[in-house]
């Protein structure tokens, strides 16, 4: 196991999930393709809803700022019904190219999963080591917790779907991007306020080195996860674990 400072101070294991529970060719080979095929279908049937229409709402005002940055996303129609609402789609499917962090994008996903994983069209994925790695620190009175860029709902169906069984009842805690955006050290003391922790007692385990960087900034145990056997040298420099095997193994 890489050396941590202070390990038997670590109470809550704060976890990414693309690359880090879950493969990432998951996340962009089966779930944003199925966003794609459905979302049209799924805004006509729903949007009137008030949740999505506000969702609606919400990615329209974003349009609107990301053009007085000069960012110049596809243009979005003005005029009420079809037209407004293929803008909408267009504008979606844009932020999914540039893979944008937008909350009520990541929302509007969530609720399209959501209707996937219930008709049992998808199902959560993790890797081999996650569960039984998320038994043992539970039984090491230790407590889990998911910070992912996807909406809190998106992170729960994920982890309820796996085939071993449903992993949510291990899990104390989840964040999104409404605490704060991954890279950014203030999301990490906010997430340890929520816990009525401080931010030593955490060890937040990610396959992004900003996002890491971040963590250990707030004052939170943090390490890398590199599942990638092909990683380059200067990877291999930064202490990292291949597996969730490597952390608090007994």
């Amino acid at each position: 196991m890489p050396s941590l400072a202070g390990g038997s101070q670590i109470k809550i294991l704060l976890l990414d999930i693309e690359g880090t529970t879950t493969p990432i060719e998951f996340v962009y080979q089966t779930l944003f393709p199925y966003v794609i095929c459905k979302m049209e279908s799924f805004l006509h049937e729903h949007f009137r809803e008030s949740e999505i229409s506000s969702l609606v709402q919400e990615l329209h005002a974003q349009h609107r700022v990301d053009e007085r940055q000069g960012i110049q996303p596809p243009a979005w129609t003005e005029e009420p019904g079809e037209v407004w609402l293929r803008s909408c789609i267009a504008y979606c499917k844009w932020l999914m190219g540039i893979d944008s962090k937008s909350t009520p994008l990541k929302s509007l996903q969530g609720k399209i999963w959501q209707e996937g994983y219930t008709r049992g069209e998808l199902h959560g994925q993790v890797y081999a080591d996650v569960p039984p790695a998320f038994t043992r620190w539970r039984l090491q009175k230790r407590e889990i917790c998911i910070y992912s860029s996807g909406s809190v709902l998106a992170q729960q169906l994920l982890f309820r779907t796996v085939s071993s069984g449903d992993l949510t009842p291990q899990i104390a805690a989840y964040f999104d991007t409404n605490v704060g955006a991954k890279t950014e050290t203030g999301s990490y003391r906010r997430i340890a306020e929520s816990m009525a922790r401080a931010p030593y007692g955490f060890l937040f385990i990610s396959d992004a080195a900003k996002e890491v960087g971040a963590a250990h900034d707030a004052g939170m145990q943090a390490i890398l996860c590199n599942r990638d056997l092909r990683s380059s040298s200067s990877q291999e420099e930064k202490p990292f674990i291949r597996s969730f095997d490597e952390i608090f193994p007994d």
